[in-house]
């Protein structure tokens, strides 16, 4: 199994005086976790996009870039590119450079990300967003693959005999596609033989487990070998310490940040307590034991090798969150590589 830690880079503050993390700060912040994630042996790091608050994660190929010049070996995700929205020849641009930069370490994950406050910024409609992101997407495959491209896309001018350069460093780039509960996402990776990355946050297992197994039959309808397809998993929390009781106890304050979150965008929480929370979300939270056993059950109801850990404290102090990282790669990290078999990960 391959890990990756993952973060949407939110607006933050400190989790013992209360006041507001300077946008300066956070990004150097987010630049340290990525150094530890590859310190500790994790296999990926990832950085979402969004265009709206809380998130300042709007440029994730710089931010990435940066980190690409700080690490050697741990390969680098979007964690998703929103190719709704974006230009898909202004994309390829920024992520072709990427690719040069890290030596061919980049990976994608693509998505319609969330929310309509970007949506209304970059003139997106509900009813058009899937259209966009099949268009974009196919037409950025064609760009990576092709030295010329000509096309008549519906979103943006045509392109004729269109050379886009720099050329990527890799031939074919590795494209996930991320997705919580839409089968317009599930039916793009299927068609084109890619992998998926299943959010499995928000709801109990249900949904998710429903939607993979819809992917798993759609690969197979595309004429595509079973064996072949490739699913990751999300978690919606992460923290493990010697005992069960110690680490629920030293996660409660994150979760009280989950709560209030929910409440300024006026939402329902699906989990209302941390019990419920520790028990049928995706959260890992507990011993190691615990943590193990309970990747195991999902990987019963998702078949997924890859799974992505919160880069962040989030709620947790920053010692109590590096040493639960290192408590991961002691002792969880090992029993599921064991237990469960790896994709197949380019190297650097």
């Amino acid at each position: 199994m391959k890990f990756l830690a993952i973060t949407l880079i939110t607006e933050s503050t400190d989790p013992v005086t209360g006041a507001s993390t300077p946008t300066r700060q956070r990004f150097r912040e987010v630049a340290a976790a990525a150094v530890l994630a590859e310190e500790l042996g994790f296999d990926g790091f990832g950085v979402g996009e969004r265009h709206e608050r809380p998130f300042l994660s709007s440029a994730p190929p710089v931010v990435l870039a940066h980190i690409a010049a700080l690490t050697h070996r741990i390969r680098l995700f979007t964690a998703v590119t929103t190719l709704s929205l974006l230009d898909p020849v202004r994309a390829y641009e920024d992520y072709a450079t990427l690719d040069h930069l890290s030596d061919g370490r980049l990976e994608l994950m693509i998505g319609k990300g969330n929310g309509s406050a970007q949506r209304e910024l970059f003139h997106v409609t509900p009813e058009d967003q899937w259209a966009r992101n099949a268009e974009g997407y196919e037409l950025f495959r064609r760009i990576w693959r092709e030295d010329k491209v000509s096309a008549e896309p519906r979103f943006r001018p045509s392109l004729e005999s269109a050379e886009v350069l720099p050329r990527p460093f890799q031939p074919a780039l590795r494209v996930w596609h991320g997705s919580a509960t839409s089968r317009e996402s599930v039916e793009l990776a299927a068609r084109y033989g890619d992998p998926l990355f299943s959010a499995n946050v928000t709801h109990p297992i249900g949904p998710y487990a429903e939607l993979i197994r819809h992917y798993r039959e759609r690969w197979e309808h595309h004429g595509h070998d079973p064996a072949h397809a490739v699913v990751g998993a999300g978690t919606a929390g992460y923290h493990a310490a010697a005992t069960s009781q110690g680490a629920v106890a030293a996660y409660r304050p994150a979760f009280a940040r989950y709560l209030a979150a929910h409440r300024a965008q006026g939402l329902e929480p699906v989990f209302p307590t941390l019990e419920d929370f520790v028990e049928r979300s995706s959260a890992l939270v507990g011993s190691p034991q615990q943590v193990i056993e309970k990747v195991q059950r999902y990987h019963e109801q998702f078949g997924h090798t890859v799974l992505h850990l919160q880069a962040e404290p989030g709620g947790l102090t920053d010692s109590e969150h590096r040493a639960s990282l290192e408590l991961f790669q002691s002792d969880i990290a090992p029993a599921l590589r064991a237990a469960i078999p790896d994709p197949v990960f380019p190297g650097p």
